[in-house]
């Protein structure tokens, strides 16, 4: 990285980890790949990012975190490169769509739980390092025809209150072979 783009990675507060050619509007975008709108090249799994600690309000991975060696060292690194109150907002494919088994390059068939255990309170928290953080939602997209009869309100409705979660449960542990997820969306919030 040459003077030019330190300097403007100081102004930047998004980034944008694993961006390839998608690179969210306004981000710094890092990837193993250079192609264009990468702005750092740098190997996802090798740690530690070439960034300051506390340097981002916002963090996207979009379609990342299954690709990557371990997870907890991934989100610990994007823990520590953001700010206090930080955004880190993650799309993955759900352990039940088969585009997640498609692509030999996924490690990881994560499901709508995986990131519970990132939570300050997770009594299994203590197998994912000291980063911590706030969910803020964990919301999973269905196939059509189960998102237009409503079921993917209803798996969702956790997000409005805790009570609906048995909706989720029963979904992801008996049903989701059935009625298939597509895509998992997290927005976590960065605990300091």
């Amino acid at each position: 990285m040459n003077d030019s783009s330190s300097l403007q990675l100081r102004d930047r507060t998004i980034l944008d980890v694993g961006c390839g050619l998608n690179k969210t509007p306004g981000a710094v975008g890092l990837d193993r790949h250079a192609v264009p709108g990468v702005d750092v090249v740098h190997d996802l799994d090798t740690i530690p990012y070439p960034f300051e600690p506390d340097s981002f309000d916002e963090i996207h991975a979009n379609h990342v975190i299954e690709h990557i060696a371990a997870i907890e060292t991934f989100l610990g690194e994007l823990h520590r490169v953001a700010r206090p109150g930080a955004k880190v907002f993650i799309r993955t494919p759900h352990y039940s769509y088969s585009g997640s088994w498609h692509d030999p390059t996924h490690r990881w068939h994560l499901s709508t739980a995986s990131f519970d255990y990132f939570a300050e309170a997770h009594p299994g928290a203590h197998y994912t390092g000291t980063s911590r953080f706030r969910l803020v939602s964990v919301e999973v997209s269905l196939l059509n025809p189960w998102r237009k009869i409503g079921f993917q309100w209803l798996v969702n409705a956790v997000n409005k209150n805790r009570r609906w979660r048995i909706f989720r449960k029963f979904w992801e542990e008996h049903l989701s072979f059935i009625i298939r997820g597509r895509e998992i969306r997290a927005i976590l919030e960065v605990m300091k």
